[in-house]
């Protein structure tokens, strides 16, 4: 690297979450966006133009192969398609380059064991993009269980949704085999942030779903099954009102998380209770979670740290949700292996 100080970065794709990415990447202390690429001719220049007007000495490419050829490019950000990440995730990282990849990181397992074969030949860092895991408040929280507040953790409730609108009908015209719905758009945060409180593997999930014409899931709810008589519910939806929140339940207490995706701006709030005490409220300073997964990445490549979102997490994530779904076609309970 010709600076040893910031990471630099190239963004492969025009998506919508480059009005959050691409701020994040230009704020961050340790980053520096060099390169955005699109497929659509002048996507990649009217987004620069949108996003980070100020950038211009960014360069932008109409083609996604250009961007992984550029030797200025040290590492890139991935929000193609759902199922197209996998694909460009090992085009990536065949051509040296370090990768967070939107969630999900793949629709297999499988595929994200080639991901991992794949970084380890190379030796590059790669990363699933799990941006609300980043923020104050889930180490907080994290805090107040290890403190013995809530006494042992029983039960976790994961809870997201939001109206769906015209510009996000996208995510409905695909099925849930090519990485359509809700399950991939907003479930995985809800069994991603369902089994960050548990000490121990899941053995079996359970699941209904509703589904629309082209075989995506609207909605769905189901059960974790952690064994010992600890479960994670969860439920998210395109067709209910916005939320966004997690609530653990122990043996002498209870936690929740009010607004998992905050805004750089909110005011994030946890609130808990225990069986012999009031109950307390929490208001944390604001954070913008999309910047520290942007600074904790580089932070990782700059100075050879391992992400503290692993691939083993991926895998572990997308097992469930292929199960879960799975459960929810077939009408049974899926045992985990």
């Amino acid at each position: 690297m010709n600076n040893k100080t910031k990471l630099r970065w190239g963004i492969l794709g025009a998506a919508r979450i480059n009005e959050r990415l691409m701020p994040a990447i230009v704020e961050a202390s340790n980053a520096e966006l060099v390169a955005i690429a699109s497929r659509r001719p002048g996507a990649a220049a009217q987004t620069l133009m949108q996003y980070a007007p100020q950038q211009q000495q960014v360069r932008t490419y109409d083609s996604l192969e250009a961007l992984l050829i550029d030797p200025e490019v040290d590492a890139v950000y991935l929000p193609l398609a759902n199922h197209q990440h996998a694909e460009w995730a090992l085009r990536a990282i065949e051509h040296g380059k370090h990768v967070l990849c939107e969630k999900p990181m793949a629709l297999t397992v499988a595929d994200i064991e080639s991901i991992q074969t794949a970084a380890l030949r190379h030796k590059v860092t790669v990363m699933e993009g799990f941006m609300y895991r980043f923020h104050p408040q889930h180490a907080r929280v994290q805090e107040l269980i290890h403190s013995g507040l809530i006494g042992e953790v029983r039960s976790v409730r994961s809870s997201y949704s939001f109206m769906m609108r015209p510009a996000r009908i996208y995510r409905l015209t695909e099925s849930v085999e090519n990485g359509g719905g809700a399950m991939w758009d907003i479930g995985c945060y809800a069994i991603h942030s369902a089994r960050m409180f548990f000490d121990q593997p899941p053995v079996a999930v359970t699941a209904i779903a509703k589904y629309v014409e082209s075989g995506a899931d609207s909605a769905t709810s189901g059960i974790i099954d952690f064994g010992d008589g600890k479960y994670a519910h969860f439920d998210f939806s395109f067709e209910r009102a916005r939320r966004c929140e997690y609530e653990i339940i122990g043996t002498k207490g209870g936690i929740k998380c009010h607004n998992v995706w905050s805004m750089p701006g909110d005011v994030p709030v946890i609130s808990w209770w225990t069986e012999d005490g009031e109950p307390n409220e929490e208001w944390l300073p604001a954070a913008n979670h999309f910047r520290l997964e942007i600074e904790h990445f580089s932070d990782c490549v700059l100075n050879g740290n391992a992400p503290a979102l692993s691939l083993e997490d991926a895998k572990a994530n997308c097992k469930v949700i292929v199960a879960a779904l799975q459960s929810a076609a077939l009408g049974q309970r899926i045992e985990l292996g």
